[in-house]
């Protein structure tokens, strides 16, 4: 079986106010207990031949240089992961933190998703992060330097105090760094986040729905302007640089997620891990099943799901496609909210295809939610 495969790295030097991944704050003794299990759990997993890797976190490189290159080397070797498989590591511009970057390239990783966030230094410090944009540059500056030629920003727009001109100088910014591709995330309130009390206290604080539309609109306009592929509703991609990984969750392609709180979708079935560290890495170094959550997808669910993913892509639902994999005729099976979509501008149907229109991209989560069963 070929599967993607995720790694979730879950330590920090710092927790952001905003987040509500699966995370704690970085000590050596969690973090080397935690590799243990993660080791076990992978001489454990199902016979997979890996297509992408992926570490995400968390903030991965916070692990020990020594000991992440010890864990892509049984990564590879556990999932026969090809020569020129796609290898993500997800890491915070923090120099302290990229030191190693070498070692990384040396030890397979192709890719680096960074997660800028702002190039602004008060919205920096809104976002809870502790690098400064000119710890960017000179992140991108190493990363080049040990042989890096695939490396994505992530951006976040609709932050508290953000205007629309503060947005356009960050996507400038990022764009004068030349990475090859982009992330564009609108803010998201996430329940138990220090956010979530602070919306509640001063909601007046947040961007409302047009800024965050104008600021949304000019990133397309810039980016694409720029030679990027909006591939993605959030992603934008030079020619040839679009992510593999993230492409085959979208594809509602197989993938196997190992780690604290990871997820899998796996020959039907999807599961969950605990989001329990100590409860994780108790299972995993005893050998016994991860305790989570599991759901196996069949008829409207798994093809509600499918239509979900691939509207949020440029190329939308491919309907040949659709019916040879899932047996059944899309246009047909959602004749209702196709036709309600389409009529309110949401929708573009060609004979072989149904995506997104312009307008459409603004609502995507609304559109898609259509679909689920």
């Amino acid at each position: 079986m070929m599967a993607s495969i995720y790694v979730h790295l879950p330590f920090c030097p710092y927790i952001c106010p905003y987040c509500d991944f699966a995370k704690w704050p970085f000590r050596r003794s969690s973090a080397e207990r935690y590799l243990s299990g993660l080791r076990a759990e992978i001489a454990s997993a199902p016979p997979i031949v890996g297509s992408t890797l992926f570490f995400g976190g968390g903030t991965p490189n916070t692990i020990a240089p020594d000991a992440l290159v010890d864990l892509i080397r049984a990564l590879r070797a556990r999932f026969g992961l090809p020569a020129d498989a796609e290898i993500t590591l997800e890491a915070n511009p923090d120099p302290d933190l990229c030191e190693a970057f070498a070692d990384y390239r040396r030890a397979g990783v192709n890719r680096l998703s960074i997660g800028v966030q702002s190039f602004e230094p008060t919205e920096l410090k809104t976002l809870g992060r502790q690098h400064t944009p000119h710890d960017v540059e000179v992140v991108m500056r190493r990363a080049r330097e040990a042989g890096f030629d695939n490396l994505s920003l992530d951006l976040m727009f609709a932050v508290p105090g953000q205007t629309l001109e503060s947005w356009k100088r960050s996507v400038n910014h990022a764009l004068a760094l030349e990475p090859q591709h982009i992330s564009t995330y609108a803010l998201t309130i996430e329940p138990s986040t220090p956010y979530e009390e602070w919306q509640k206290r001063q909601p007046e604080a947040f961007a409302g729905n047009d800024l965050e539309a104008d600021q949304y609109r000019y990133a397309i306009d810039r980016l694409v302007q720029s030679g990027f592929q909006h591939y993605e509703v959030s992603n934008f991609a030079r020619p040839g640089f679009r992510c593999r990984h993230n492409q085959n969750y979208w594809l509602n392609g197989e993938y196997l997620g190992l780690g604290v709180g990871a997820a899998s979708y796996l020959e039907g079935t999807r599961s969950v891990h605990t989001r329990d560290l100590e409860e994780y890495v108790r299972a995993a170094l005893s050998g016994s099943p991860i305790p989570g959550s599991s759901e196996r997808l069949v008829g409207a669910a798994q093809v509600g799901e499918a239509a979900m993913l691939a509207l949020r892509t440029e190329e939308g639902v491919d309907l040949s496609r659709f019916r040879e994999r899932y047996g059944v005729d899309f246009l047909s099976s959602y004749q209702r909210s196709i036709r309600d979509l389409e009529g309110a501008g949401m929708l573009e149907i060609t004979p072989t295809h149904v995506r997104l229109t312009d307008a459409g991209r603004f609502v995507a989560n609304d559109v898609c939610a259509e679909f689920i069963a």
